[in-house]
């Protein structure tokens, strides 16, 4: 029996034309982005002549080179089971909450759609995005680089695969901090005004371009953010709210190059000492239980 796309661990071009949402013969080529969440498929969208010129090559100055096909959009599908359409309009408008203080200066857009996926189980409602792609470096928080050395490492990075770049060295680092700027006090007035917090905490959901752009590729991962002394857990099992104010601070301090402000009430109550042990036992706890996954996924494979 075929399993639920939901149920996959991944996904090609062949099974995203056999579902019964998407035309069996579409203009573009579906293949598997190399970042893969436990939330959700992450396809490229491809032009099918980028990817034949990907396959055969172009001659260039008496060189065949290979040039890799860039998406011209994205296409995720949401493992999410939603039980209802209220629920899935709920998740919808966590969408909205996050464009209405991120876009589109800050974010890369999505267009979001509820589908009628026919799968061995019968008929469900699953979450689509449709997103715009963000080329450029991911900017992670997290790394052991500290500021003085985090920009001019991707500045470097950037260097290598964007010719010719528009700004010099120490323009674009002066740029990528002015918007990081603008983007914790963005996040900070979505906390304050909305309760709510996107997801800052996972690894590539950063990226900054060679223009000095920066933005937020994970929209669809948004928690509560509530001042009390509950560490809240997403629906995996992580304190993904908790972490992602974790990650501001860092975004600040690493990113902006400004020391954080602890009297602040965001940073005085979620980086609280004993609060963030409690936070790290759980991530802690939640690491185990992935890595536990993994290794009976391997197993059964």
């Amino acid at each position: 029996m075929p399993q639920d796309i939901r149920n996959r661990p991944f996904i090609d071009h062949t099974d995203v034309v056999a579902l019964n949402f998407i035309r069996s013969t579409p203009p573009y080529h579906f293949r598997r982005h190399y970042r893969q969440g436990l939330r959700s498929h992450i396809m490229e969208i491809l032009n099918l002549s980028d990817v034949a010129m990907e396959r055969t090559g172009i001659v260039v100055d008496g060189v065949r080179r290979f040039p890799k096909a860039a998406p011209c959009r994205m296409f995720r599908i949401f493992r999410t089971r939603l039980k209802s359409l209220p629920e899935a309009l709920a998740e919808t408008a966590r969408v909205k909450l996050v464009e209405r203080y991120l876009a589109p200066d800050f974010m890369a857009r999505s267009t979001e759609c509820i589908v009628d996926y026919k799968g061995p189980g019968g008929r469900a409602l699953v979450l689509c995005g449709f997103q715009e792609y963000i080329p450029g470096e991911v900017l992670d928080p997290w790394t052991i680089l500290d500021a003085a050395s985090l920009l001019p490492s991707l500045y470097q990075s950037i260097a290598r695969s964007a010719e010719p770049l528009p700004l010099s060295q120490g323009r674009w680092i002066e740029s990528v901090r002015q918007r990081a700027s603008g983007f914790v006090g963005r996040i900070k007035r979505m906390i304050i005004e909305a309760g709510h917090i996107p997801d800052l905490a996972g690894a590539g959901n950063l990226i900054v371009n060679a223009g000095g752009e920066m933005r937020l590729v994970d929209i669809n991962n948004i928690s509560p953010v509530v001042f009390d002394a509950s560490v809240r857990l997403d629906e995996k099992g992580y304190p993904v709210g908790d972490k992602s104010i974790e990650a501001l601070s860092l975004i600040e301090e690493k990113i902006v190059n400004r020391p954080i402000d602890l009297d602040e009430p965001v940073y005085r109550h979620f980086l609280d000492p004993q609060r963030q042990k409690k936070v790290g036992a759980e991530a802690l706890r939640f690491q185990e239980m992935v890595g536990t996954l993994q290794v009976g996924a391997a197993c059964i494979v």
